[in-house]
C-alpha cells in the first residue's frame, strides 16, 4: 500500500477559498484528472482535480473548509489505482471466451441477453425534462460534473432551484426533481406564474432578428444582486417628490452681480 497525500495545488493569487462540494467518499476510485473537490471565489469557481489514479483513502476536508495552496485534500492509495486497470483488463476476454459456449446452447443463449435490454426499458427521461433550454442551462449555478449527469438525464438545470452552498446545484438536486417530474401526473402543467410574483410571463422576443447579439454571462456579484433589485423594484413603492422654491431674489441678485462683473469680462 503506497499511500499518497494529495493537496490543494497552484490556484492562483487566492487564499481562505471555500471548499463548496466535495465530489468523492473515501473507499471510491478515481483516475487521474478526475474532480475531487469544488472551490468557489469571489470570482471563479474551480474543480481540483487528482493528479493520479488511486483509492481514496481518508478525506482531510469538507464542504465549507477554507483552504489554500498546500492544504492536504486527502489520502489516495495510488498502489491501488495502478493495479486497478489491470484488474479492469482481466474480465475483457470473457464473453469471447464464452461466445463458443453460448453458441452451443441453441435454446437458452438468447435469455440472457434479452434481460439488459428489457432491464434498460424504462430508462428514458421523463417527457417534461426531455427538452434543455441552452440559455438557463448555461447560466445554472453547478459543477461541470453535475452539467453532465444532468445532460445524461435530460435534465434542465434552470428549472432547478440548488440546495447546496449559495443555491448550488447538487446532483441530489437533478435526482430529488427528476422523481418529482415522475411522480406528477400525466399532463400536469407546471406552476407558471410568471416570474414568481403572480406577474404575466415574460414574452420570449427572438433578438436575433434585430441583429447580432451575443450573450455575456454575468459576474458572480450580479448574479447574486440582480435577484434582489428585482425583486426590491417590484415589490418596494416608488415615490417621486418635487419641491418648490421662490428664487426671486436670487435671480435679482444675481443680474445686479453681472452688471458689475460683465465690465471685467466675468458673468455669473
Amino acid at each position: 500500500m503506497a499511500i499518497e497525500e494529495i493537496k490543494i495545488p497552484d490556484i492562483g493569487d487566492f487564499k481562505d477559498i471555500e471548499v463548496i462540494e466535495v465530489l468523492v467518499k473515501v473507499g471510491d476510485s478515481v483516475k487521474a484528472e478526475d474532480s475531487l473537490l469544488t472551490l468557489e471565489s469571489d470570482k471563479a469557481t474551480m474543480e481540483i482535480p487528482s493528479p493520479k489514479a488511486g483509492v481514496v483513502k481518508e478525506l482531510k476536508l469538507k464542504a465549507g473548509d477554507k483552504v489554500s495552496q498546500g492544504t492536504l485534500a486527502l489520502l489516495l492509495d495510488v498502489s491501488a489505482g495502478a493495479s486497478a486497470p489491470a484488474a479492469a483488463k482481466t474480465p475483457a476476454p470473457a464473453p469471447a471466451a464464452a461466445a463458443p459456449a453460448a453458441a452451443a446452447a441453441p435454446a437458452k443463449a438468447p435469455a440472457p441477453v434479452a434481460a439488459p435490454i428489457a432491464a434498460q426499458a424504462p430508462a428514458p427521461a421523463p417527457a417534461s425534462t426531455a427538452t434543455i433550454d441552452e440559455a438557463s442551462f448555461a447560466k445554472a449555478h453547478a459543477s461541470p460534473s453535475v452539467r453532465r449527469f444532468a445532460r445524461e438525464l435530460g435534465v434542465n438545470l434552470g428549472a432547478i432551484k440548488g440546495t447546496g452552498p449559495k443555491n448550488r446545484i447538487q446532483q441530489i438536486d437533478v435526482q430529488q426533481f427528476v422523481k418529482a417530474e415522475l411522480a406528477k401526473p400525466r399532463g400536469a402543467a407546471s406552476s407558471g406564474s410568471g416570474v414568481g410574483l403572480d406577474l404575466l410571463a415574460w414574452p420570449k422576443v427572438d433578438f436575433a432578428k434585430f441583429g447580432t447579439i451575443e450573450s455575456v454571462p454575468l459576474s458572480r456579484i450580479k448574479k447574486l444582486s440582480g435577484a434582489n433589485l428585482a425583486r426590491n423594484w417590484v415589490m418596494i413603492p416608488h415615490v417621486t417628490q418635487f419641491d418648490e422654491a421662490d428664487i426671486t431674489e436670487l435671480e435679482a441678485f444675481r443680474k445686479s452681480t453681472n452688471e458689475e462683473t460683465m465690465k471685467q469680462g466675468a458673468k455669473v
